[in-house]
């Protein structure tokens, strides 16, 4: 990517100012981060996390998310009998406004086909290993619907502020193929 935004640049058919913009906006206006403040709400407010389960796309704007990608909202979550996983089987439909860019692998695919056939076993390729009791519920993201996981909170953790809760949430927690934990040094 760098090599060819120096390409595009020396060439001066894309100003860099505008590159840096575009890096910036998904950096610090979209993106995980966002995501990370929408659970952490939703796991210290149980009105909002109601709105959340309930209409997701107004609960994400109340936040002040909206817009490419996250138009149409669900979210779904996780609990000790559920674990959701999210894929768009078709191309890569992903929610921007709150996980930001996809990663390469949910793009994948082997990504794309295996998690629909073979949940558990893509699941424990990324170290989430769920016991045979816990359902597994996989959902296709649309060009109409994106979907967000509420990954579990974890023990250990009443008490937090917003703040510290939504430090530990992580793309992947928030896609279903990674499980939020304290940091080592807490747990």
């Amino acid at each position: 990517m760098r090599a060819l935004e120096s390409i595009l640049v020396g060439k001066g058919y894309v100003d860099p100012g505008t590159v840096e913009e575009i890096i910036q906006t998904y950096e610090t206006k979209v993106g995980p981060r966002n995501g990370a403040q929408v659970v952490a709400k939703a796991w210290t407010d149980p009105e909002f996390k109601a709105l959340l389960l309930r209409d997701a796309t107004t609960a994400i704007a109340t936040l002040g998310f909206g817009g490419r990608g996250g138009e149409h909202m669900v979210a779904v979550e996780n609990t000790a009998e559920v674990h959701n996983v999210i894929v768009c089987t078709l191309c890569s439909c992903y929610p921007w406004v709150v996980l930001g860019l996809p990663p390469a692998w949910y793009k994948s695919a082997a990504y794309r086909s295996r998690v629909v056939i073979r949940p558990r076993e893509v699941l424990s390729e990324f170290g989430v290993s769920l016991p045979p009791e816990t359902t597994v519920r996989v959902w296709d993201s649309t060009a109409e619907t994106r979907y967000m996981v509420i990954p579990r909170r974890p023990t250990g953790t009443e008490g937090w502020d917003e703040e510290a809760l939504a430090a530990i949430v992580s793309r992947d927690s928030m896609v279903g193929t990674g499980l939020v934990s304290l940091p080592e040094s807490l747990s």
